[in-house]
């Protein structure tokens, strides 16, 4: 059989077994298979709203995936992108805070540099630890995610803090620091072509420059690059930088976009689901978009799922583990190849 047939067949096996499994999941609970099928599809296309919460949702792990796509190419494993939303979170809310007064052209834009800026920076640590001294990105990024986290828990009850509201928030922030709506009253906003316009500049960054094949000749061999006379340490930190500064924009629009201010547990774990995001993508810049949006299906159907046919959301969960674990064991099961 030839390498492209095995990738079909490798392909087709998993969206079968994932179906068996989810079936056998939803029989399991005691819900109707096609009751559940039906609540999860009518969640995800039976509306315009429906089909906007599955774009909103999509936006930050698009971002957030580039990031760890662009980090892990370059063989810098950014397990931190929790974290770094969480900077970028913080670096619009303190310049919405103590700068409100800036016209909204350039409100905007100033946030989006604030937040790369910050996201870029939280990584940038961890990537030149691991550049100049070789220690676990790994570990430290994961760490950094837990000071960033704490970190927004204490400034909404200090410097960030909305006196005027009981509980620990910041002030809502001004409408210049806002990303318009692009089908109100649903909640989609322009943070969705900022990560489109993302994903296609990554791609020309990685694929069409010489910084970019510089980035992945590292990723691909650290050794060979440096005979070569490529720079492994400029570049694994121009990476850890560029990895965390999109899941730094990713924060930004979720603030701009969604929440106007400050607050605790604004991420639902988008870091952690861009590491899948970007494994499923296969690493490829434009592969990530439709990754996210199919965890974002997911997601959306899943919850719809809950509340119409009483089938947990934590199947979601279940079926995600499963295809992540599937798509990296295929090209050992099946023996296909596809290109870096």
């Amino acid at each position: 059989m030839s390498n492209r047939g095995r990738i079909l067949v490798s392909y087709g096996f998993i969206i079968v077994f994932v179906l068996v499994v989810s079936f056998g999941l939803i029989l399991l609970v005691g819900s109707s298979v096609s009751a559940s099928m039906a609540s999860f599809f009518n969640g995800i296309i039976g509306s315009w709203y429906s089909f906007s919460e599955v774009l909103v949702r999509a936006t930050p792990l698009i971002l957030a995936g580039l990031g760890v796509c662009v980090g892990f190419r370059t063989g810098f494993l950014n397990i931190g992108a929790e974290g770094q939303i969480y900077m970028g979170a913080i670096a619009i809310t303190a310049l919405g805070v103590f700068a409100p007064n800036i016209p909204a052209p350039f409100m905007i834009i100033l946030a989006l540099f604030v937040g790369f800026a910050a996201g870029g920076i939280w990584s940038v640590i961890p990537g030149l630890l691991k550049a100049h001294f070789g220690l676990s990105e790994v570990i430290n990024t994961i760490m950094f995610n837990y000071i960033a986290i704490n970190l927004v828990g204490i400034l909404v009850r200090t410097v960030l803090r909305d006196p005027s509201y009981p509980y620990p928030m910041s002030p809502t922030l001004p409408s210049s620091a806002s990303l318009f709506q692009l089908l109100p009253p649903t909640r989609l906003h322009a943070g969705i072509l900022i990560a489109l316009a993302m994903s296609v500049a990554i791609y020309f960054l990685m694929f069409r420059t010489s910084v970019g094949f510089c980035m992945r000749a590292v990723g691909l061999n650290k050794r060979a690059s440096l005979c070569s006379g490529i720079s492994v340490r400029k570049y694994l930190s121009l990476s850890s930088f560029l990895s965390g500064a999109l899941a730094g924009v990713a924060g930004v629009c979720e603030i701009a976009g969604l929440h106007h201010r400050l607050i605790e547990g604004l991420s639902p774990s988008y870091g952690y689901l861009a590491i899948i995001v970007a494994l499923l993508g296969g690493n490829h810049p434009l592969k990530v978009v439709f990754s996210a949006l199919g965890i974002a299906a997911l997601q959306v159907g899943s919850l719809s799922m809950q509340r119409s046919a009483g089938v947990p959301t934590s199947i979601a969960s279940i079926i995600m583990g499963m295809v992540v674990v599937m798509i990296l064991a295929r090209k050992q099961l099946f023996g296909c190849k596809e290109a870096a």
